[in-house]
């Protein structure tokens, strides 16, 4: 029997707070996504942040690759917003259910993409 170990992690957005486990979907999370995924969810509704803004907030400036990869990974779609991060020149950037469905949810929230 595999133990698991429980850890919580709590994102808290405009009127509520979430807490999540560090195992998601059979994954355990690391610090590093951890620190991604609560920076992610803490970018305002109808704007933007660059993959290296969020490597820099979170202290791992040269990060921003790997930024891209935990955020493709996201385990919590509905609570962090991983479609709100874009490419430092503007560009979409990759997004794990596709680059059509990333730009429809930034139109939705106001963005001009």
């Amino acid at each position: 029997m595999v133990r698991q170990q429980k850890q919580s992690m709590t994102f808290s957005g405009k009127g509520r707070t979430m807490s999540m486990g560090t195992r998601a979907h059979g994954t355990s999370l690391t610090a590093f996504q951890r620190a991604v995924y609560g920076q992610a969810q803490k970018i305002p509704k109808g704007q933007v942040r660059s993959y290296k803004w969020v490597a820099v907030a979170i202290g791992r400036p040269k990060a921003y690759r790997a930024v891209g990869n935990a955020l493709n990974k996201n385990p919590y779609s509905g609570v962090v917003p991983c479609h709100r991060v874009v490419k430092s020149d503007g560009a979409i950037g990759g997004f794990a259910r596709g680059t059509r469905t990333k730009m429809r949810l930034l139109r939705k929230e106001g963005v001009v993409v």
